[in-house]
């Protein structure tokens, strides 16, 4: 009996007359006659100019009007008393279709009356329609289907659709949408309300969906969306970015190919205040044992999912005093599996203490263009952009990716000391652990946080090869380096970034520091033997840090003082302790003649001293010129100590260490000859270098 009166009511439809002529343009003149019980009423009224504008009125039996009503039975005919009606009004077209009372008019929805029949303003297609609790209603969308959009979102042609459904007296939004989307079908009980707006310029002439008759859902709504390949829909929770209604749920279908897979990604929510129950996401996924598989929405979504699935949310009941808000925007993306999905790797971090791993994407800069996602996921299934793997655990991961080089990991690590009787004289070892290496992404930093008792301990660092500090005269050419800056909070101070294949055997630093690894190419898998340091705690000692130099035969040996662009913090001393062989002579060279340093309080010196005679040089880093090279037989060190200098007369110190053997050092010629010559002879050779 419900086909045949299906049947009879969509012919009914199909040859409805309702009498509107569009009369020819110059007069402006229109012609609208609706039909008795056609449930159809036209309201012409204002738009929102969008300037202050000449007035324009609707002309009717020779009266001029703002607005003009046309109900079920009647006639109008008229026109406008301005050229440009499409910037003064709109015309809304309603239709209540009532299926409480009688049949509803299932099949194709047609515009009625259509848009060649309408004056040439923007128009609001509207069908309001009334069932049972108990009747289900379903919206086909014919291709190229819908796009939903979020709150500020426009559609590029002006077409839109907007879709409410109700509970009890209440309306619920279900959400606006565009064309050229993935939504093929919402299915809705009590009724629906669906608002389709066209703009004055655009000749559709259908509706572009129809109604079929379900039975009952028992839930809010169910949108399907279907993909056809590669691509990605972003949909939104009812009543978005409002909340969503109480102890309500809501479905959404996903029809995927077979031959792809699926991730979900929850991009933004909130959870209310549950009073019962507890707000949760469900899933029936394809193949699992454990359907429905039941998550909250602060977990890691599921992804890499074959095949179509169902996901819902699930509102519970709220704190009457304090209800707080749920809504929920989500993206699903759909993408051929890559071959790193298939392969797990293992990362076991079971004997690591106060460790993380996170796996993260690079940054990029966005495309408009359809970009596959990149996924990290935890046992194959809970799959996201980021992945963040702590210690004590062994974790099995796979990708779901197209291009690796998109990720990047970043490790940080904490290694501290709180009681100093029992740290002392211990040493760990920093090394980036083997199961990290061995993922096919790039490590990007690795930091180990050393952490002492203040004025307790100090802590020495002692690298597998000796190191270089990276200078703009000699810059690290390796695929790593090493960023020592301290850890004590609020001191914004590091000592440089160095990498191996220098003159430096050892840091000693004060206090607190944090040591980064970091890497600037692939090639750090083959040099990855080049990397490691030891840390020891050591007795504390007052200066800020002290350098352990042996220079290198063959080249020169640049070094600068620690926070050489924001200059030396005040009140702070740094040494180098600079071992010249027996067999050699060093050269000390200062690259520019003073410092820079202006001192608002205090003294800003620097002590040359021959480690072996005691012998000492002090000069003033504020007054004085840097020394001349000068040459030493034996190890010396070089200390500096700053003052509180002004603000923006900084300490900088940049110098540099040569060695030389020792028969070069004093020609026959040059005995007896001054020191200042010597000095010039020196300059000369050593500017061949």
């Amino acid at each position: 009996m419900a086909g045949q009166n299906c049947g009879v009511t969509t012919a009914l439809l199909g040859v409805l007359l309702l009498g509107a002529v569009r009369l020819p343009r110059g007069a402006e003149a229109s012609e609208i006659a609706l039909p008795h019980g056609s449930g159809i009423t036209v309201f012409i009224k204002p738009g929102t100019p969008p300037l202050p504008v000449k007035p324009c009125y609707i002309i009717s039996s020779k009266r001029y009007k703002t607005s003009l009503t046309i109900k079920p039975g009647e006639k109008e005919v008229f026109s406008f008393s301005c050229h440009n009606p499409e910037n003064h009004f709109v015309v809304e077209i309603q239709k209540n279709i009532d299926c409480m009372s009688g049949p509803c008019p299932f099949g194709e929805v047609q515009l009625q009356p259509s848009t060649s029949a309408l004056p040439t303003l923007n128009r609001t297609f509207i069908w309001d329609v009334k069932a049972h609790k108990s009747i289900g209603l379903e919206l086909q969308f014919a291709i190229p289907r819908l796009r939903q959009i979020g709150p500020g979102e426009s559609c590029p042609d002006g077409v839109t659709h907007s879709i409410s459904g109700r509970i009890d007296a209440t309306a619920v939004k279900i959400g606006t949408f565009c064309s050229n989307g993935t939504v093929s079908r919402i299915k809705m009980q009590e009724g629906v309300k669906m608002a389709l707006h066209l703009p004055w310029f655009h000749n559709r002439n259908v509706s572009g969906f129809s109604i079929a008759n379900r039975s009952s859902i028992k839930r809010l709504c169910i949108i399907e969306s279907v993909f056809e390949g590669e691509g990605s829909a972003t949909l939104m929770s009812a009543n978005y970015p409002d909340g969503f209604p109480e102890d309500e749920l809501m479905t959404w279908q996903f029809v995927i190919p077979a031959h792809l897979r699926a991730s979900v990604s929850f991009l933004h929510f909130n959870v209310s205040n549950c009073e019962k129950k507890e707000e949760r996401v469900e899933y029936y996924i394809p193949g699992s044992t454990t359907n429905p598989e039941v998550f909250r929405l602060q977990d890691k979504q599921p992804g890499n999912m074959a095949g179509n699935f169902n996901l819902s949310l699930q509102g519970c009941d709220q704190d009457a005093q304090n209800p707080g808000i749920l809504r929920l925007q989500f993206q699903v993306l759909v993408q051929h599996p890559q071959n790193e999905s298939n392969k797990i790797y293992l990362v076991d971090l079971s004997n690591e203490q106060a460790m993380s791993l996170t796996i993260e994407p690079r940054p990029i800069k966005l495309s408009r263009k359809f970009v596959p996602g990149c996924f990290v996921c935890l046992e194959s299934r809970t799959c996201s952009t980021n992945l963040t793997l702590t210690s004590g655990s062994k974790h099995k991961i796979s990708f779901l990716c197209d291009n690796l080089t998109r990720l990047w990991m970043n490790a940080e690590k904490t290694i501290s000391c709180t009681d100093h009787r029992y740290c002392h004289r211990r040493s760990h070892s920093l090394q980036v652990p083997g199961d990290i290496l061995q993922l096919p992404v790039q490590l990007h930093d690795f930091s180990w946080k050393l952490l002492v008792p203040k004025d307790r301990l100090s802590l020495a660092l002692v690298p597998t090869q000796k190191l270089q500090q990276h200078t703009q005269e000699k810059a690290c050419n390796t695929s790593f380096s090493y960023l020592v800056a301290s850890a004590v909070p609020g001191q914004d101070f590091y000592f440089g970034f160095f990498c191996p294949g220098g003159s430096i055997e050892q840091i000693q630093v004060k206090q607190n520091i944090s040591v980064t690894l970091r890497t600037f190419a692939p090639s750090f898998r083959q040099e990855a033997t080049r990397q490691g340091l030891t840390v020891s705690f050591i007795p504390f000692f007052k200066e800020e840090g002290v350098f352990t130099v042996t220079p290198d035969t063959k080249n020169k040996v640049y070094l600068r003082s620690p926070n050489w662009d924001r200059g030396l913090p005040s009140l702070t001393s740094v040494s180098w302790n600079i071992s010249v062989p027996s067999n050699q002579v060093a050269c000390l060279t200062f690259l520019k003649e003073r410092t820079g340093v202006v001192c608002q309080t205090g003294r800003a010196f620097m002590i040359i001293q021959e480690q072996r005679s005691k012998v000492e040089e002090i000069f003033s880093l504020e007054d004085e010129v840097l020394p001349k090279p000068s040459f030493h037989h034996h190890s010396f060190w070089v200390n500096i100590s700053n003052c509180s200098p002004v603000s923006g007369k900084q300490l900088d110190l940049f110098f540099w260490v040569l060695l030389t053997p020792r028969t070069m050092e004093s020609p026959r010629g040059w005995l007896g000859l001054p020191h200042s010559m010597v000095a010039s002879a020196w300059a000369t050779f050593l500017h061949t270098d």
